[in-house]
Order: structure tokens, then sequence, then C-alpha cells
């Protein structure tokens, strides 16, 4: 991939995520970066695998999951255009706790958590931006709690669906179900239901 072409659309994506990243710090990154293109299905992090690199998404849509004791797996995320994969190496842990496919053809930005941690507390700007990552997985944190706590199944899809319209169009049912904690037969009478009242 062309490297000029690639800071310009890393500008646009820290652009959108309202982070001010300069040219020359995101061409430090380009350059510290390996890109992979994964194919629809593929798995490509397992539980248990190190997690020495860690990903962002740069189109596509990649899904993470955990697998139950009896062999189900359980959407934990889905990652879009602009959001980061394979992360836990940034947050401290040593080996991936969840599996991560391909939900489509889905463009990675593969690059060391340990060299960018050092790249990110060398660089204010760097800085403000992880700060500002962190914030937004608090946030949604907080937002998924507050959906199994006081809001019905109805109420979690119809959130999930505003905040997410790319994910209702590129996963499959059965990943959103488990994702909302519900079954997808209930998901389905969910959106037969809604569609009735449109």
């Amino acid at each position: 991939m062309d490297k000029k072409y690639l800071v310009s659309q890393l500008m646009k994506m820290a652009q959108q995520f309202k982070t001010d990243i300069d040219a020359e710090t995101l061409g430090k990154i380009v350059n510290m970066s390996v890109f992979r293109a994964v194919e629809k299905g593929a798995v490509f992090q397992h539980i248990g695998d190190e997690t020495k690199n860690a990903g962002l998404v740069l189109g596509g849509i990649a899904r993470c999951y955990y697998v139950d004791k009896d062999g189900n797996d359980i959407t934990r995320g889905f990652s879009v255009k602009g959001t980061l994969c394979m992360d836990e190496g940034l947050f401290g842990y040593n080996e991936s706790l969840c599996e991560w496919e391909a939900l489509e053809e889905t463009t990675l930005m593969i690059f060391s958590a340990e060299e960018m941690k050092k790249h990110i507390f060398e660089n204010e700007r760097l800085k403000n931006a992880y700060i500002l990552l962190l914030e937004n997985a608090l946030r949604y944190k907080i937002y998924r709690e507050n959906g199994f706590l006081v809001e019905n199944a109805t109420e979690r899809y119809i959130h999930f669906r505003k905040l997410y319209p790319e994910i209702c169009s590129g996963a499959a049912q059965r990943h959103i179900a488990t994702y909302l904690g519900i079954a997808p037969e209930s998901l389905s009478r969910i959106r037969k239901a809604l569609k009735e009242k449109e």
C-alpha cells in the first residue's frame, strides 16, 4: 500500500474521531506496521495467543467472541473501520481472551503493542488520542452494562441498531443476538415486531 495514501486515510480517521495527530506521527506508525487482508470467516487471533501485536481496522468488520464450556460462541464486541482489534496487549494482557474473526473481507494495520505504547507516552498528541480511546472504551462498557441492567431485549436492540447500523447490515443475526444476550429466535421476533410497527 502507498504510504502517502495510508497517512491521508489515517488522518481522516483521526479527524472523524476528533483527535489531532500530525502526518509525521502517522507516518511513523505506518512505518512500524504491517498490513493484512483477512478473508471473510477467517479467525486471525485465538484465545491464548500472545498479545504482542494489536491492530486497527482499515476496512471491513471484525468480531471478537468468547467460547463457553459447551463450545458456544458469545460475541463480546465488533470492530469497524477506524477502531482497534486484537487490543488486549495495549491494556496489559499477555494472552488473548477471545477469538477474533473477520465478518467480511477486512483490512488490518497490525503493529507491536509495546512499541505503540512507547510512542504514545513519548508523543503528547498520541497520548491525548489514547486517553480519548480509553474514555470511549469505558463509556462503551458503562453503556453496555446499563443495557443489561435496565433495558429489555427490544430496547437493547434498538440502541444497538441506532449506534451501529453498519454492523446490523454486515453481521449475522446470531452474532448480534449473542452480543445482546438473547437467542437468535428472540432477535428474529424483535426484528419482525419492529418491522410491523414501522
